[in-house]
C-alpha cells in the first residue's frame, strides 16, 4: 500500500493476463533504437487512452505533429490488456458503442467484436427494488438515455437472465471485444503513419523548460526528450508524474478470470453478457467469448473490507490473496445449468485500475500548466468511454478546441475545484 505517497510505476514482472497470451509484432517495438530528442507531442501511455489519442491525431491528418508515444512496459500491458473486453455503459446510452463498432468496420480490425444485449442483475431484492424505482423516475422524466432499457421483474427474472435466485434484471445494449487486438490495431495504424512508439521507457519526470517558448522537458531512464505538449495518459500511475494527481486517481487492483468448459454440449450457451449485483458497489462482470470461453472478473464482495490488497496498490505482479480462488466453480454456482458443466479456472490475472476520488474521469488541459492534457482515471469502466474522450482530446490539441466544444460531459473536465476538493468516494462504491 503506498501510504508514504512515493511515486509508484508499472511493475516490470506482471501477471499474463489471456488477451496478452499472442504478443503482437509491436508489443515491444522501438520505432527508432535511440530515443528523440525533441518532439512536437509527447503521450505517456501506450494503452487503450494514449493509442486512441494518437489515433485520432493522425486520422485523416495531412499535417500531423510529430508524436512520439512512451510507455513503461510492453505495449497496451496495463489496465487495458487486464479488463473483460467489456464494452457496456455505465449508463443506458449506446452512442459510444456505436462507435466503437464505426471504427472496426473502417479499419478492418480482427479483434473478436460481438455487439449484443448485456444483464444487469439483481441478487438483493432490496437493490433490485431501489434501481428499479430510480429507473421508473427516469422514465417518468422522459429522459431518452434509457429508451435502450428493458426491466424484467423477479417473477421472471431468474428465467429471463439464466442467473440463480435473481431479483430483477435490467437488458441493453452492449458489446465485447478482444481489447489487446483492438488497441494493437489503432496502435499499428498509429506507426504506419508516422507515431514513434518507445516501449520499455518508463517517465520518471516532466518538468518545463527555461528556453524562449515553453517546453516540456519528459525524462526517461534512457533519456530526456522535449517536447511543446505532453498528454497523461497513465490512468493508475498518474499521480508518480503529476503530483497533484495523488489521491485524486488512486491505483487500485482488480482481479479477472479465464473460465473454460471442457465440453460446450454439457453447458448452456450465453449470448449475452453479464453483470452480477450483490449490493451497491458490489458486482461481477461475465462475458462469453467466441471460443466458447468466458472471462469473469470483480470479486468485490471478498476483498472490500481489507483496503490493503486493492486500494491504493500497484502489484499487478501477483493475484489478490482474498480473491484468487473466488472464480472456482463460478458458472456451476451462479447459472441455471451450469451443474455437471465441468467449467473450470484456465487464468487468473491482476491489473491496476485509476479510480478517482469523485468516480469521475480527469480529461481535458491540466490546470495551471498550458499545453499538457490528461485523459485517465476511468474507475474501471474505460472501455465504454475511452474512445471519444481520447477524440475530444485530440480535438483540442489539433484544432484547438475548448473543452466545451468538444462535447465531452462537462464532469469529465479535469478543474483547479477538483484537485483541491477533500472528497473521495471510492469506499462508497466498494461498500
Amino acid at each position: 500500500m503506498n501510504l508514504d505517497n512515493k511515486p509508484s510505476y508499472p511493475n516490470p514482472d506482471s501477471t499474463l493476463p489471456f488477451w496478452r497470451i499472442e504478443p503482437h509484432e509491436l508489443d515491444s517495438y522501438r520505432s527508432s533504437e535511440n530515443m528523440p530528442t525533441e518532439c512536437d507531442l509527447v503521450i505517456i501511455g501506450a494503452g487503450y487512452a494514449g493509442t486512441a489519442t494518437a489515433y485520432h491525431l493522425y486520422d485523416g491528418n495531412p499535417s500531423p505533429p510529430s508524436i512520439v508515444l512512451l510507455e513503461a512496459r510492453q505495449a497496451c500491458s496495463g489496465a487495458t490488456a487486464r479488463n473483460g473486453g467489456h464494452l457496456r455503459p455505465e449508463v443506458y446510452f449506446v452512442a459510444h458503442i456505436q462507435a466503437i463498432k464505426k471504427l472496426i468496420e473502417k479499419e478492418h480490425i480482427d479483434c473478436d467484436f460481438t455487439l449484443t444485449r448485456t444483464f444487469d442483475v439483481f441478487l438483493d431484492e432490496e437493490f433490485a427494488n431501489k434501481s428499479k424505482e430510480a429507473y421508473d423516475s427516469m422514465v417518468k422524466r422522459g429522459l431518452t438515455s434509457i429508451q435502450d432499457a428493458h426491466f424484467t421483474p423477479a417473477k421472471y427474472a431468474e428465467r429471463v437472465s439464466g442467473v440463480k435466485d435473481a431479483k430483477g434484471c435490467f437488458s441493453f445494449t452492449a458489446a465485447h471485444l478482444w481489447p489487446y487486438k483492438f488497441i494493437m490495431h489503432l496502435l499499428g495504424l498509429a506507426v504506419a503513419k508516422g507515431l514513434n512508439l518507445q516501449t520499455h521507457t518508463p517517465v520518471t519526470h516532466v518538468t518545463s523548460t527555461p528556453d524562449d517558448g515553453e517546453r516540456y522537458a519528459v525524462t526517461t531512464p534512457r533519456g530526456i526528450i522535449t517536447a511543446k505538449k505532453v498528454v497523461f495518459a497513465s490512468n493508475g500511475f498518474t499521480a508518480g508524474i503529476l503530483p497533484e494527481y495523488s489521491q485524486k486517481i488512486v491505483p487500485c487492483r482488480g482481479i479477472c478470470s479465464r473460465i473454460v468448459a471442457p465440453d460446450p454440449n454439457k453447458a448452456p450457451y450465453l449470448n449475452n453478457t453479464y453483470s452480477l449485483r450483490t449490493g451497491h458497489g458490489m458486482y461481477d462482470y461475465l462475458i462469453p467469448r467466441v471460443d466458447g470461453s468466458i472471462i469473469v472478473g470483480g470479486a468485490k464482495a471478498t476483498m472490500s473490507n481489507d483496503k490493503s490488497v486493492w486500494y491504493d496498490n500497484t502489484n499487478d505482479n501477483e493475484l489478490i490473496e482474498p480473491a484468487k480462488e473466488y472464480f472456482d466453480e463460478y458458472m456451476q454456482r451462479r447459472f441455471v445449468g451450469w451443474e455437471e458443466s465441468g467449467a473450470y479456472v484456465d487464468k487468473v490475472w491482476t491489473g491496476i485500475m485509476g479510480y478517482t476520488s469523485d468516480l469521475q474521469p480527469h480529461v481535458g488541459p491540466i490546470p495551471g500548466k498550458s499545453n499538457q492534457y490528461i485523459v485517465a482515471g476511468f474507475n474501471g469502466h474505460g472501455m465504454p468511454i475511452i474512445f471519444l474522450a481520447a477524440k475530444g482530446v485530440a480535438e483540442m490539441i489539433r484544432n484547438d478546441k475548448t473543452f466545451e466544444q468538444t462535447g465531452l460531459p462537462r464532469v469529465y473536465r479535469t478543474t483547479e475545484e477538483r484537485l483541491h476538493s477533500d472528497r473521495n468516494v471510492i469506499f462508497n462504491k466498494a461498500h
